[in-house]
Order: structure tokens, then C-alpha cells, then sequence
């Protein structure tokens, strides 16, 4: 793709569009938005593909965190329209990505690992994290929301997100 290759960034956008859909689903709610959040997230990944880092993770990754930070710039922005705040989660619109598509499973297992590893977090790192990821709440709006200092909400999140990388990679170590 950094090569300006279409057929790699083909096989990449069928490998892990409804993965980062599902994604992108859970945090915004809105099915159209979300559809136009995915295709800028994609557009993106064209057009810096030259700036993926192997040494830093892998590209899944790397999409995951564009898809991520894209919807929560979204919803950010809806918010300041709308003057409202994020309904609750509907799992039959985040769903479990692009029905029909060969990586289903995938995306299906990949959602069940990452629950199994939130399930691991003590409760206040988990719900950090849920805060930050699903609703896009920054830490300033969590330490809010929860009443706790912004360093307790920082090191919550700093500690349950090193946790979760260290059980996501035993999975992964084990699945191979």
C-alpha cells in the first residue's frame, strides 16, 4: 500500500473494514455517519500508508486506532450540534461488522477476546476504559462524570490499557 499498490490496499480494506466498522458502529450509533467515518478512516490509511510503522504494531492496529480516534472526532462533533449526550450502547447496530464477510468469524472472535480481556481489568480501570473508547469521553469528562481526580483517571487508564495489551498478546501468543 505504501507503494501505491491497489490491490494491497483492496485486500486490506475486505480483511478489516467491518472490523473497523463494528468499531466505529459501537461508538457513534449512527449507521450513515459511521459508513462516512469508515470511508475517511480509509482514505487516510491511502494516503499515509507510508507512515505505518511495523516496529510500533501491527496494521490492524494501526487502522483500529485511526477508526477509533476518527469516530470519537465524530461524536464530538455531533455532540457540539446536537447539544446531546451518547445514548446508550445498541449491540444490534454495532454488530459484529459487514455481514457476510469471509472475516466474520474473525471479527466475532476478536470481539469475544477483547470482552474476555475487559472482563480481566479491576472494575475502575474497565470502566475508565469503556468511558474513554465507547462513550468518547476524555479524561477530563471522566474525571468529571466519575468525581475522581484527573491523575486517578489517568493512571486508571494507563494501567488498564498496559493490562489489556499484556492479555491481548498472551491470546494472540496462544492462538499462533
Amino acid at each position: 500500500m505504501a507503494q501505491g499498490d491497489s490491490e494491497a490496499f483492496s485486500l486490506f480494506y475486505d480483511a478489516f473494514a467491518g472490523m473497523a466498522l463494528g468499531l466505529i458502529r459501537r461508538v457513534l450509533r449512527d449507521p450513515g455517519a459511521s459508513e462516512e467515518v469508515l470511508q475517511e478512516v480509509f482514505w487516510q490509511i491511502w494516503r499515509e500508508a507510508d507512515q505505518y510503522d511495523p516496529q510500533r504494531g501491527r496494521p490492524e492496529a494501526w487502522l483500529v486506532m485511526r477508526a477509533k480516534t476518527r469516530a470519537i472526532d465524530k461524536l464530538r462533533s455531533m455532540r457540539r450540534r446536537e447539544r446531546t449526550f451518547v445514548m446508550a450502547v445498541d449491540e444490534g447496530v454495532a454488530g459484529p461488522g459487514v455481514a457476510g464477510s469471509e472475516d466474520e468469524g474473525r471479527t466475532v472472535e476478536d470481539r469475544g477476546l477483547v470482552q474476555t480481556a475487559l472482563a480481566q481489568l479491576p472494575s475502575a480501570q474497565r470502566h475508565v476504559i469503556e468511558l474513554a473508547f465507547f462513550e468518547g469521553l476524555t479524561q477530563s469528562e471522566i474525571s468529571a462524570r466519575l468525581g475522581a481526580p484527573l491523575g486517578t483517571v489517568k493512571t486508571r487508564a494507563r494501567l488498564g490499557l498496559e493490562r489489556l495489551r499484556d492479555v491481548l498478546a498472551g491470546e494472540e501468543r496462544r492462538a499462533t
